[in-house]
């Protein structure tokens, strides 16, 4: 019998768009929804639609001050602020009007609501995996909103599942960027949580970012020294990979980090977001990754994801080539769930060398264990 996976979606995602001539519209979802049911005919064998509800305050403010939540709800009602550099970069307005696009704070609170619903349904074991398809804001902080994302709705699932009383998470981000909204969440505390009558553990979230070497990519954060601080030292790891690297890179960072750091941290729940802006075709990064790649991805997070009895949330939105994105992100899912599509539709007439990168990528593995041995037995 076939394990059905929960698939979160609502279609009003679509206003998740940043306006024409922006790198992140929100025509992406319709095209994914579209291209995946076409390719796999059985697809209501293989999954479960569920349509989410949206975030309300209490969820926002796990991690977003209340200045900031009520700035982005009246500039996106249309209300005109003198100081929306204070909460926001210009990339997130829409280049046409020079304001943040009307609507877009409800779509985000649909988002939002999209991965907390996806994380209820494997918290609460009426599925094992579940996927949000338009989760991973990852680059939102918690007073200000940058790189296409409003809230980020990495942090509030992580914080909520704590809330819940999980005890170690594990977030894998597989995005090109690095997560730096999500990294500052957990840098100087670990997850460590404040909740009545329970006193948290050191280093209760693992964040682990697997990215473009951040000196050729924004958001010029994510280097090798940047491990957290305080009780939160030791469980951020940032892996740079450079321009280039291509799947012989990709599987060796997971072979040599990612692995071992799963297997000795024991992840209850594991949460992966990121979508298909590390392919070579990609039209804001300069990563190598191929088709075949992303599927390897999703094979290795099913694969990790025995750590914690088959528990893993997977959230998907990234990805600036939208003749590439259906592909990868199918392929991805592919992976994670074994799915039985056939495999001459992700065929790619040219493509990088698969061992392209991998040369300085085990530098940079070398020096990161060497870094990492102080805090974890597996590299020792």
């Amino acid at each position: 019998m076939i394990e059905k996976t929960a698939l979160v979606y609502n279609p009003e995602i679509k206003n998740y768009s940043f306006g024409k001539g922006h790198p992140f519209t929100g025509e992406r979802f319709e095209i994914f929804m579209k291209f995946l049911k076409e390719k796999l005919p059985a697809f209501n064998d293989y999954f479960v639609g569920v349509k989410p509800r949206s975030a309300n305050e209490g969820d926002l403010r796990l991690f977003h001050s209340k200045e900031y939540i009520e700035a982005m709800k009246k500039a996106s009602e249309g209300e005109i602020l003198p100081n929306i550099f204070q909460y926001t970069t210009i990339d997130n307005l829409d280049p046409s009007t020079g304001y943040l696009p009307r609507g877009i704070e409800e779509a985000t609170r649909v988002l939002v609501g999209t991965t907390l619903t996806a994380a209820k349904l494997v918290f609460e074991g009426s599925f094992k995996k579940a996927i949000s398809i338009g989760g991973g804001l990852h680059h939102a902080k918690k007073s200000f909103g940058e790189g296409f994302c409003v809230y980020n709705d990495v942090v509030i699932c992580a914080k909520k599942l704590l809330n819940w009383g999980l005890k170690r998470i594990l977030i894998l981000d597989t995005d090109a960027h690095a997560g730096n909204g999500t990294k500052e969440a957990f840098y100087e505390d670990g997850g460590t949580l404040s909740v009545p009558n329970y006193h948290a553990e050191r280093g209760r979230v693992l964040f682990i970012d697997l990215h473009q070497d951040p000196k050729t990519l924004y958001p010029g954060t994510g280097f090798l020294n940047e491990i957290g601080s305080g009780k939160g030292e030791g469980f951020t790891i940032n892996i740079p990979l450079p321009p280039g690297a291509s799947d012989f890179a990709y599987q060796y960072c997971f072979e040599k980090i990612i692995f071992p750091l799963a297997k000795e941290f024991k992840p209850e729940i594991i949460i992966r977001n990121g979508g298909s802006d590390p392919h070579f075709k990609d039209s804001l990064t300069q990563l190598g990754l191929t088709l075949e790649g992303f599927k390897m991805i999703g094979k290795n997070i099913r694969k990790l994801a025995e750590f914690c009895d088959g528990k893993e949330i997977d959230l998907i939105a990234s990805g600036y080539n939208l003749k590439i994105l259906p592909f990868a992100w199918t392929n991805l899912i592919s992976g994670l769930l074994n799915l039985p599509i056939d495999e001459k539709i992700f065929k790619e007439k040219i493509s990088p060398q698969k061992n392209s990168g991998l040369k300085e990528t085990k530098e940079i593995i070398k020096e990161l264990t060497r870094i990492l041995q102080k805090y974890w037995k597996c590299f020792k």
